[in-house]
């Protein structure tokens, strides 16, 4: 399997620093290519997001550079990427929060991980940034760990109030400002075509399932030029409606 990738960030139209952090590395073994991204968003109104997600994306980095490729040779089984990458989420939570206390200060930040290993793809995500995945139309593969969505989830609150609700932003558990991290885990056949899109929140507050469709066609994305102009002009468009978060993307086509 062959990938093309790009990834787009913007600071957005009010806040001074971008909190959001992104990672794609792609290896290549004698067998096929392999590939991880994330998309990381460190917690808006906490002090040092930046600093959460940027370190989060730096240990997935090492971790798929230096532990990854045992796990690779053993299989690559479900079970022990799950494992594995809900071991590294917690720890990272762990390590994010003891900085934080000896610092004096509250920060966090979301994770979307996305490992693609032969013909599987693997999700490993806390939060509310989301990991879609494009064919036909556009697939929501993650749930968003939210209270609007636990509350919608329940049958107390219907779609349009969630849209309304002063406490939409708040999340359920995030990397480094929960006590309890329970990473959620999807997985799914990998086939030539498809795309994976990751985005932070900001990507995709106030533009609509068939604008992204149409933005990334996977007929129309041959390159990583075209991607990347295409994720561009979703970022524009959020903009122009005065979304003020950090607005980042990844996608991902498979060859």
């Amino acid at each position: 399997m062959r990938f093309i990738s790009s990834v787009y960030t913007d600071i957005g139209i009010k806040k001074k620093t971008n909190q959001d952090s992104a990672l794609v590395i792609e290896a290549q073994t004698e067998n096929d290519n392999i590939m991880i991204a994330c998309i990381c968003d460190g917690m808006g109104g906490l002090a040092k997001g930046e600093v959460a997600s940027g370190a989060l994306v730096r240990s997935l980095a090492d971790w798929f550079q230096n532990s990854f490729p045992s796990l690779y040779y053993s299989g690559c089984d479900s079970n022990s990427v799950r494992q594995a990458l809900n071991d590294l989420l917690i720890s990272m939570s762990r390590r994010i929060m003891m900085y934080g206390r000896s610092c004096g200060v509250s920060l966090g930040t979301t994770a979307c991980v996305l490992l693609l290993c032969g013909n599987r793809y693997f999700v490993s995500n806390v939060g509310d940034s989301r990991a879609y995945v494009i064919t036909d139309r556009l697939y929501q593969i993650t749930k968003d760990q939210t209270y609007i969505q636990r509350e919608m989830d329940l049958g107390r609150m219907t779609y349009e109030e969630a849209m309304v609700d002063p406490q939409r932003n708040v999340l359920l558990q995030c990397i480094g400002a929960s006590d309890i991290v329970e990473p959620d885990f999807y997985e799914g056949q990998l086939i030539a075509g498809q795309e994976f899109l990751l985005c932070s929140d900001g990507f995709r507050h106030i533009i609509s399932p068939e604008e992204i469709y149409n933005a990334l066609y996977p007929p129309m994305m041959t390159d990583e030029a075209v991607i990347k102009d295409g994720l561009r002009k979703l970022t524009e468009l959020n903009k122009a409606r005065l979304e003020v978060d950090n607005i980042t993307s990844v996608l991902i086509k498979t060859e």
